[in-house]
């Protein structure tokens, strides 16, 4: 049995419990609200207890008591809260996105922190909470219960340095009472989309649900697919009467739409509607289609045969997957805390 525990708030379909595994760290719970997310994390976590419900609604001791731990026990109580109303877009709207509620939820985390006492924290997020006062505050409370906060505590990471076949810029936070945590070392050489996805079966053909999933598309939009250069070729490269009238009023604007990933490089950001071309450079290197969810899961560094529901259809399950930490980030992360609990003890 793994002699460090940890506990994942606001666990999604289970990409922080992934890598926390992966790492060496015997996830006890998580928690998650969203029904379909929930379903997700239960199919690939069945050891884990899962609490499904608003945490705001939940009573960490009550969870610490049903867990048989006391106070200071808990190896690692990490976390992403949902960060919708961090995100680049939103804060671009500064008025609806200081009113998202979602933001208080760093201060669930807080509460949490303060009932378990655990050994060490981790959050992940957007890099916008960094700068926000919310995160301040939140900080000044860590540090009177005890945990060594320095300059490498909070940070803003790009997640290609640390083996993930992906362009993506996370906020990661992690302290102990203990010391200092040592940072993992980011890496020169970065995965590629090569070595993540060309070995995969003929979408359609390969008895995946996660891969076969069909496109619809008109036929104006497949013609336009078909002319994109390969290995990399964008929108910008069609001759003018191929634009779409969206690209014609804003040239300049969006120009990763459309526009096809590139065999020996990252990917781009993996979100939510990764399944679409229209949002943004998801089209496959050589085939005139998007990338299918699968392929979109192991950009994301899930297993191969990681599970995610269709219950509620392919915009869902993109949702799931585009909003999950990538395994391998979290891995690397929980090496280092593993690392360090290991010269406490």
């Amino acid at each position: 049995m793994k002699k460090y525990t940890a506990i994942d708030l606001f666990c999604g379909a289970g990409g922080l419990t992934c890598g926390l595994e992966q790492a060496g760290f015997r996830v006890l719970a998580g928690v998650e609200l969203l029904n379909i997310a929930a379903e997700t994390y239960r199919h690939n976590h069945k050891k884990t207890l899962l609490l499904e419900g608003d945490i705001c609604n939940l009573s960490p001791t009550e969870v610490m008591s049903a867990l048989g731990l006391k106070p200071g026990e808990l190896s690692l109580l990490a976390g992403c809260p949902p960060c919708q109303g961090f995100s680049s877009l939103r804060t671009r709207k500064k008025h609806a996105s200081a009113e998202d509620r979602r933001n208080e939820l760093v201060f669930e985390f807080v509460r949490w922190v303060k009932v378990f006492l655990p050994k060490c924290i981790m959050m992940e997020n957007v890099p916008a909470l960094a700068k926000d006062t919310r995160m301040t505050y939140a900080i000044a409370q860590l540090k009177d219960l005890g945990f060594l906060i320095d300059a490498t505590s909070l940070r803003i990471d790009d997640i290609a340095d640390y083996g993930v076949p992906q362009r993506r810029k996370r906020m990661i936070f992690t302290a102990s009472r203990f010391g200092s945590v040592e940072q993992p070392k980011p890496s020169e050489i970065k995965a590629t989309v090569k070595e993540a996805i060309a070995w995969l079966p003929k979408a359609g053909e390969s008895g995946d649900p996660l891969h076969d999933l069909p496109e619809m598309r008109s036929e104006k939009i497949g013609k336009l697919i078909s002319l994109i250069p390969k290995d990399g070729g964008s929108r910008k490269d069609l001759p003018p009467e191929y634009w779409l009238e969206c690209h014609k009023r804003y040239p300049n604007g969006f120009r990763d739409v459309y526009g096809r990933m590139r065999w020996e490089d990252v990917s781009p950001t993996i979100t939510g509607g990764c399944h679409n071309p229209s949002k943004g450079r998801f089209l496959h290197p050589e085939e005139n289609r998007a990338i299918t969810l699968r392929e979109a899961a192991l950009l994301q560094t899930f297993p191969k045969d990681y599970y995610f529901s269709l219950r509620r259809g392919k915009d869902s399950a993109a949702l799931m997957i585009g909003n999950a930490l990538p395994p391998e980030f979290i891995r690397q992360q929980g090496q280092a805390i593993l690392t360090h609990l290991e010269s406490v003890d």
